[in-house]
């Protein structure tokens, strides 16, 4: 695996993913984007990997696109829409653990993961309007999901910065937590959820994420239809602990 992403295994069944290039705070560019892919093809195809934890090397979390690689007007910037719309798309769990600045594309890879927890020297912007861009990989959708329409305008439209603080009073992240806690927080997290039924996590993040992208009367169903193929292949609904 390329040095611009460190692989390696946190727990039992937890990968740890550290994007490696903290002189340039992060930023994707090809060799982080291939890098990536590769180890999202390991952890959705090995068995052994139940959740995956991503963070960024010390002091960032990630800065977005490198633009020495994608200012062009040709720079194949489609292929980092493809890796953040790949995230949630994964069938397992994955936990932005966010340690630092999270800007941009950035900020769009980690609302792509199940949910963010958040250092105390996490900072998160989107800034492409100050920059002249149009987002194609998810801020102006699931920005607004997670903090509401009239916060994303805000965020979108003004380009400032918000701290930690005001991401958790907002919705963005789910925690904040001392920097030196933040990382034994997500594998410990990770562990749990690793810890239960495989089959049966992959169904209910399937039902979390359905259900969310449509009405309340639309996620009632969805769920309906989800316990009733469960009890198709002869389960009540109710499992036994899963043990390793």
């Amino acid at each position: 695996m390329s040095d611009v992403l460190l692989v390696e295994e946190a727990a039992d069944g937890v990968l740890l993913l550290t994007l490696n290039r903290p002189d340039q705070r992060n930023a994707l560019d090809l060799a982080l984007l291939d890098a990536m892919n590769e180890a999202l093809n390991r952890f959705t195809a090995e068995e052994q990997w139940r959740v995956a934890i991503l963070t960024g090397a010390a002091p960032a979390f990630c800065a977005g696109l490198d633009l020495k690689t994608f200012s062009a007007p040709d720079a194949p910037r489609n292929r980092v829409t493809a890796l953040i719309q790949r995230l949630p798309k994964l069938g397992k769990p994955i936990i932005a653990a966010v340690n630092g600045t999270a800007y941009t594309g950035g900020l769009e890879m980690a609302l792509g993961c199940d949910f963010i927890l958040a250092s105390e020297a996490a900072r998160f912007a989107d800034t492409h309007a100050k920059i002249g861009a149009l987002s194609g990989s998810g801020m102006g959708s699931r920005l607004p999901h997670a903090v509401g329409t009239r916060y994303a305008k805000q965020m979108m439209l003004g380009c400032q910065p918000i701290d930690a603080a005001t991401a958790l009073r907002v919705g963005l992240v789910n925690e904040i937590l001392p920097p030196d806690d933040l990382l034994p927080r997500a594998v410990a997290l990770a562990s749990a959820m690793g810890g239960h039924d495989p089959a049966l996590v992959h169904i209910v993040k399937d039902v979390l994420d359905r259900g969310s992208e449509g009405t309340l009367g639309e996620a009632v169903c969805i769920e309906t239809q989800a316990l009733a193929a469960r009890k198709a292949l002869g389960s009540t609904g109710w499992t036994t602990p899963h043990s390793n």
